[in-house]
Formats: structure tokens, sequence, C-alpha cells
């Protein structure tokens, strides 16, 4: 592991969101290092670094998103390549990281899969991650570097509280965001409600009861990802059952698979308000949909881990 000063740093991106390493990019007045990501015929990755990072501070911006697998192989060749051409210290910035849900075993036999990427970052020569909401914050321990885990949560609470919202109650769909909800009632001085659910199987769950008073308010529900959406429009549907006046939803990750689009499309939510952690295609955008950049809360902690200022500062 690589720290102290540098004197000047690379930013690079593969291919999973060319739109938020640009803005990055932008916002740091840093243009993007001189790469690329490509394929040999049968399917493998070919990357090619065109300039010299020789004792520089190098960040390769890769969420690793759908294509998950190759999206994380670009990632790793990336930090290869970096690592042979004698960069001075390697960051992976990973704004959403992939296999985060399997963090630990639900039942006999199940993999940690979320350890084992961590252990092939490492291994492919990375010295520092730099992500936002992990499914699971122990995840962080499962790296012997630094990790810097930004959250999500202030962006939303800032636009919520700038529309004025009244008689609000924050929600967590499931007992595993308690804690993001309290944070988010807490920024936004009101109540917070639980789902109480179980999930079945994966990608399915079942709303069993609603602990706390949601009736006649405005509720705001709160989740680090989005995937098929069950979860999240199972929750609102009930709450609406249950005497919500109005649902907004918000999530950091949009994942947005298989049938997700057509479930928000369908339910009770009102507006959906995304971080772009993940690209959104044009066929996945909807009326209800909102998107806020995480790009400032990136640029502002690559500018601080390069000059050693502190990334807690960011989570006032």
């Amino acid at each position: 592991m690589k720290y102290g000063s540098f004197t000047d740093y690379r930013l690079f991106a593969c291919n999973s969101h060319h739109g938020l390493a640009e803005e990055i990019s932008s916002i740091m007045g840093k243009p993007l290092g001189k790469s690329t990501v490509s394929k040999f015929s049968d399917g493998e990755i070919n990357v090619s670094v065109w300039e010299s990072v020789r004792g520089r501070d190098v960040y390769i911006i890769q969420s690793t998103c759908d294509p998950v697998n190759d999206n994380l192989m670009e990632l790793l060749i990336m930090i290869d390549a970096m690592k042979r051409a004698s960069a001075g210290r390697i960051n992976a910035v990973i704004p959403y990281y992939g296999y985060a849900r399997q963090d630990r075993k639900a039942k006999a036999r199940d993999p940690i899969s979320a350890k084992l990427v961590a252990n092939l970052i490492q291994a492919a020569g990375a010295d520092r991650v730099l992500t936002m909401d992990l499914h699971a914050n122990q995840i962080q321990g499962y790296f012997d570097i630094p990790v810097d885990h930004l959250v999500g949560m202030p962006i939303l609470a800032k636009y919520f509280k700038e529309k004025n919202l009244t008689n609000l109650v924050v929600v967590s769909p499931d007992h595993g965001s308690v804690t993001r909800a309290r944070n988010m009632a807490e920024f936004l001085n009101c109540p917070i409600a639980i789902v109480d659910k179980r999930r079945p199987e994966p990608n399915k769950s079942e709303i069993m009861n609603i602990i706390g008073d949601i009736e006649g308010k405005t509720c705001i529900i709160v989740d680090d990802m989005i995937d098929t959406a069950g979860t999240i429009t199972n929750a609102a549907n009930a709450l609406k059952k249950m005497g919500a006046v109005d649902v907004i939803a918000g999530a950091t990750h949009p994942v947005l698979s298989g049938p997700a689009i057509q479930r928000l499309e369908d339910s009770a939510i009102s507006e959906l308000v995304l971080l772009n952690t993940l690209p959104i295609p044009e066929e996945k955008k909807i009326a209800k949909m909102t998107t806020l950049s995480v790009a400032p809360l990136f640029a502002e902690a690559i500018t601080r881990v390069f000059t050693n200022g502190s990334i807690s500062k960011l989570f006032d």
C-alpha cells in the first residue's frame, strides 16, 4: 500500500459509465487519460494505456454494473496494466460495487462473492478503493487496503428538503435499511416507519406489516438500490393502501433489471429519485424518474484523497 504525497494524478475510465467519468473529469478540470478498452474477436478484454503513468496517482473510474462480469474484468485488467506501467498508486473508483448482495452465508454452501471480488481487486494491484453505498457496510472489512465509503443519502436528502414537503415520514423498505432511513429522517426532522417483509426467494418480497404511523402522510421510501423493483413497489403500494397521501422513492443505485421499469410505472410511486452511480439507458427512463449526479461528490473525494484531505467531512 502506498501513501504520502504525489505531484500529479491521472483519471482513467473503462467502458461501464463513461458519462459519469467525463462529468467527474470536467468538474476537476482534468482530462481523462488516454486509454482504450476493447475486445478480441473471442470476447477477451484488451486494455491499452497510451500515456505514461509512472509514479502517478491513478484513479480508474468503473462501476461493476450490467454486464457485471465484463465490467469487473475490465477494471481488473486496467488495474493490472497500471501496476505493470509503474503507477505510483492505483485507486479503484467504483461508484457501484457489484456482487455486494452476496456478503455472507445466508444458507449452507453459499458463496461470499463480495469477499471474492475484494480479493480479486487487491490481487490485481489496487492500493485503494473509493465506492458509494455498499449493500452491507462490513464489505469494507473484506479489503486489506483503504476503502473510502461515500454515502448518497445527503444528496437525496438535500433534494427532498428543497421540495419543502410537509407531513413527512421516511420509510425503510426492510429492516436492513433502517439506519439509512433514520439518517434521512434526522436530516428532514421527521419520524420513520419500517416495512416488515419476508423474501421467499431472491428478487421476490412479500409485505407482512407496516411499523409506524403513515396514515395521511407523505412517505419517502429510501433504499441503497433498485434491482427488479419488487421490494420498493410492493412497499409503495402497501403504504398507499394503508392511508399514505403520497409515496416518493429514492435510491442510490438504479440497477433496474428485468421487470423493474414496468413495475415502477404501474406502482403508487409518484416520483422516483435516483443517483447516477450506474448509467440509465434511454429506454429505461420514465416520466416519474429524477436523476441526481454523484460526480461532484466523487470529484471532491478524489481531490481529498490526492491532497491527503479528510473524507469524513464529506459526510457532514
